[in-house]
């Protein structure tokens, strides 16, 4: 897992130097909404929020890496006729997405790609990091200038070696370019 974030970081550092050259921008923004499990009969739809630092690289990639965190909601159940509650994962996650077109930057709907480490804790279940793959699309736009809102649309999938847990965020959030290069 350690791997992995050193991937990450080296990725991110290669892909700022090879756009220094370029119009480079760095920016700033929160998020937050829901994060609904699939198929899991052990965690409810809870919340999601966290910050990412997009940089645009040219006018139509950007990165950004990201820390988000979820808090799932508990499950009940009956067995044999008595319930039990289960708490629901609260999960950290830090990563990096890949974003193709205007991510923000003009109005118009993005796709993205990214990896990312997830720690998962509960109560009564050890905890457990694992490597996370994400997609989806988002919409943004700017409101005034250098500060956008975006909604996005999400699928994340958390490999926990033969299975995995699978989710589906949608988020809201609102940002600012505060570094131009």
């Amino acid at each position: 897992m350690r791997r992995t974030a050193f991937w990450v970081w080296v990725s991110l550092v290669v892909l700022l130097s090879a756009g220094s050259a370029g119009a480079v921008s760095v920016g700033g923004a929160v998020f937050g909404g829901a994060s609904i499990p699939i198929v899991q009969d052990d965690n409810g739809t809870g919340t999601q929020f966290g910050i990412r630092v997009p940089v645009h690289l040219i006018p139509l990639l950007s990165v950004e890496p990201y820390f988000a965190h979820s808090n799932l909601g508990d499950e009940t159940r009956d067995f044999g006729g008595f319930e039990y509650t289960r708490s629901g994962f609260d999960i950290d996650s830090f990563g990096i997405n890949v974003a193709l077109g205007s991510a923000g930057l003009l109005p118009g709907v993005y796709p993205y790609v990214g990896i990312g480490t997830h720690e998962m804790v509960r109560t009564a279940t050890e905890d457990r990091r694992e490597v996370g793959y994400n997609f989806g699309l988002g919409f943004g736009f700017d409101v005034p200038p250098g500060i956008n809102l975006n909604l996005r649309g999400e699928l994340n999938l958390i490999a926990t070696g033969d299975t995995s847990r699978k989710f589906a965020n949608i988020t809201l959030g609102v940002g600012y370019k505060f570094l131009p290069l």
